[in-house]
């Protein structure tokens, strides 16, 4: 049997994939393997050392805030500000961009948007959460970064990645050739090469949607949800339904098995729920670079236009045969052509 590749020895071989970072993603991409690392252990404490609970605080979203979120925002900003390859983060948590201003990184090339921990609901129930990171290249050559080199379409990430605290830990990434998965090996402290070269399957036999806003969906997505439920031997229907409520469970179990995830827009929420920046357009290029696809229904995520840092979107992501079928019940519905939008 081979020794095991570690996330660092796999980073460092792939460094030359990039020859004008000059191993400052190589350096970024690290921090934050090392940040994943330190969440972790508290992940799988929390109930130890008076972790788990709501913090009794709101976020930008005004969204409960747990112990657990404010935790993992500050010890992914505390290792991308040392690290000093990293000048803005853009967080779920804050309201602002935060300005890494050090020594270091002010000039540093790289902005991380990170949604630190997504599912954070699930934490009191021990249902399995995770980090959703993105890294693009700043666009301004002169004086400090600004918004508008976080702005970026999702076309212009240079990686992004998640990390999934479950029964084991994992880290999986893409630089834009391709998409490999990392597992923590508590033993010896590191990640270590488990899943390379991942690839979701074409099709799948699970869908992931929050059925208890059916009476609120468009007509498009309740056709579609029928028609999974429709028993039909050629395409292995009925579909099954399975919905963790943490968007990095439900993609993950679609990257091993195959399957398709739906957030769509809904009466209470016309712009869609789900955050552009941080979560779909991460996700969505994870996705791609596995053979899947992730549209807002209509349009592809990673093209849609970026106006605002908690920018939402709906979003149809997964197994690319079943998100085809999917926009196929959307555009019948001329609904849902009218309630496909953003809203910052």
């Amino acid at each position: 049997m081979p020794p095991l590749k570690t996330l660092g020895q796999f980073i460092i071989e792939k460094q030359s994939d990039h020859p004008y970072a000059k191993g400052e993603l190589s350096r970024l991409l690290r921090d934050i393997g090392i940040a994943a690392k330190i969440v972790n252990r508290e992940v799988n404490k929390a109930g130890l050392v008076d972790m788990l609970g709501q913090a009794g605080s709101t976020n930008i979203q005004g969204e409960s805030q747990q112990k657990l979120d404010i935790y993992a925002n500050e010890q992914f900003i505390a290792a991308l500000k040392s690290g000093g390859e990293c000048c803005i983060v853009a967080s779920e948590e804050n309201e602002e961009i935060v300005m890494l201003d050090t020594d270091v990184s002010l000039d540093a090339k790289y902005i991380v948007a990170i949604d630190p921990l997504d599912g954070s609901s699930n934490i009191d129930v021990n249902v399995s959460v995770g980090t959703i990171f993105s890294i693009y290249r700043r666009q301004s050559t002169v004086g400090r970064a600004t918004l508008d080199d976080v702005l970026q379409k999702g076309l212009n990430q240079v990686a992004a990645g998640y990390i999934i605290y479950g029964t084991s830990t994992m880290l999986v990434y893409t630089t834009g050739r391709g998409v490999n998965g990392f597992t923590l090996d508590p033993s010896i402290g590191e990640f270590c090469l488990s899943h390379p070269n991942m690839q979701i399957p074409k099709t799948g036999f699970v869908y992931s949607i929050n059925e208890g806003y059916y009476v609120h969906f468009p007509q498009g997505v309740k056709s579609y949800i029928k028609y999974c439920q429709v028993e039909d031997d050629a395409t292995h229907r009925p579909y099954s339904s399975r919905y963790v409520g943490s968007m990095i469970a439900d993609l993950h179990r679609s990257m091993i098995k195959g399957g398709i995830f739906i957030y769509p827009v809904t009466a209470a929420t016309p712009g869609g729920k789900l955050r552009l920046v941080y979560e779909c357009n991460p996700m969505s290029f994870i996705i791609e670079q596995a053979g899947g696809r992730a549209t807002n229904g209509k349009t592809r995520i990673l093209e849609l236009e970026v106006n605002s840092l908690h920018q939402r979107t709906p979003i149809f992501i997964g197994s690319e045969q079943m998100v085809l079928k999917a926009e196929e019940f959307m555009a019948e519905s001329d609904e849902d052509q009218l309630s496909i939008g953003l809203v910052g």
